[in-house]
């Protein structure tokens, strides 16, 4: 009887090791695949270099760099390189504007008027909500590379707030406030801007005191090509199927609120994570960043505070994109099935497409 006991549990022992040694076999032939999809992808789109990370329930399980994050000094990319965030850093501004709405020290729907006073009169009807939601009806400013100095703005010049607040006054304005849905950066800016007059302090230290620092994002910061910064990866163009390094743009045009942060996967993964932990704000406050915008119409456009509320792949998703000097990015967070997907490249928006590499590799593990 006795043997047959020690027999059994021999017999259940070699399963166990079984299931194991065959689930991690799956998992590994998965991993090798999703490293033959980027590197496919990242070789079709020319990219120099890739930087991955797959989270699931907050936690990492997959994260792996690819190619160069320098090519003049053959520098490879790993999981710490630095890259830019480019639009997504959106995320971080709405997320500073909920903890000031929770504090009590100003309102969703405030009229930016009552932050801004020298605003143009097209801006009274404009609210704190509308700038979050891209509904503002306030241009574009050209936040984009390829308008780079053609717009209202010089990208090699320097500018104080007050003087970007007067440039911008000059646009027409694209719509009524709240009639529809079109992406301004300029929002964004005036978005930490007005942080600044409330706080009293630049937005990005705002960022590093009330965010980076409680969350452990230790590479995360603003833009400075002047500090030395490491594990910084350069980014790049291609002009005419040439690679050029990035476009040079002023100091103070790499500090704004729509988007000028360093970051790397590992960062984002530890920002993920406190998005499945709801931290930083209350769960209300979550609610109000994911809720899809309604316009004066009484229609709805999947847009959040500073996230896209789009499908993916037939997945609930909130997702969103970043390019900046060189630099593009994807953060796409599948909300029912807790998984995520960070891509970030350091090749520009006209050239890679980081959101169809994050998508390729979320349908590898979305069942």
């Amino acid at each position: 009887m006795e043997n047959k006991k020690v027999l059994r549990r021999a017999v259940t022992c070699a399963a166990v090791l079984l299931g194991i040694s065959l689930g991690a076999s799956a998992r590994q032939e998965q991993a090798d695949e999703v490293d033959r999809m980027v590197e496919a992808d990242r070789n079709a789109q020319k990219i120099p270099g890739l930087s991955l990370a797959v989270c699931q329930e907050g936690k990492i399980i997959k994260l792996r760099g690819y190619g160069l994050a320098n090519v003049e000094l053959n520098v490879p990319v790993t999981p710490e390189s630095i890259f830019q965030t480019g639009s997504v850093g959106k995320q971080f501004t709405s997320m500073a504007l909920m903890m000031l709405v929770e504090q009590g020290k100003l309102g969703l729907d405030d009229y930016i008027v009552k932050y801004l006073p020298e605003s143009p009169a097209a801006w009274n009807a404009v609210t704190v909500r509308q700038l979050l939601t891209h509904t503002s009806g306030i241009s574009d400013y050209g936040g984009e590379e390829e308008t780079m100095g053609k717009g209202v703005i010089n990208f090699r010049k320097d500018y104080t707030e007050e003087q970007l607040i007067q440039a911008f006054a000059k646009m027409p304005m694209d719509s009524a406030p709240g009639d529809k849905w079109s992406y301004s950066n300029t929002g964004y800016v005036l978005l930490g801007i007005i942080i600044h007059r409330v706080t009293r302090e630049f937005y990005g230290d705002f960022l590093q005191q009330n965010i980076f620092k409680p969350l452990g994002m230790s590479s995360t910061r603003i833009i400075s090509e002047a500090d030395i910064v490491p594990h910084r990866s350069s980014g790049y163009r291609l002009v005419k199927g040439e690679l050029k390094n990035q476009e040079w743009v002023s100091p103070s045009l790499n500090t704004t609120a729509d988007g000028a942060l360093y970051t790397n996967v590992l960062d984002l993964a530890k920002w993920d994570a406190a998005l499945y932990g709801k931290k930083l704000v209350k769960a209300s406050s979550y609610e109000a960043m994911w809720t899809a915008v309604k316009l004066n119409s009484g229609k709805s456009h999947p847009y959040g505070f500073g996230w896209d509320l789009q499908a993916k792949s037939g997945h609930r998703a909130a997702s969103h994109d970043g390019a900046w000097q060189g630099f593009t990015m994807n953060i796409t967070r599948y909300l029912d099935e807790n998984l995520t997907v960070i891509v970030m490249t350091n090749l520009d928006e006209n050239n890679a497409n980081p959101a169809k590499i994050s998508e390729d590799v979320a349908k590898r593990y979305l069942k």
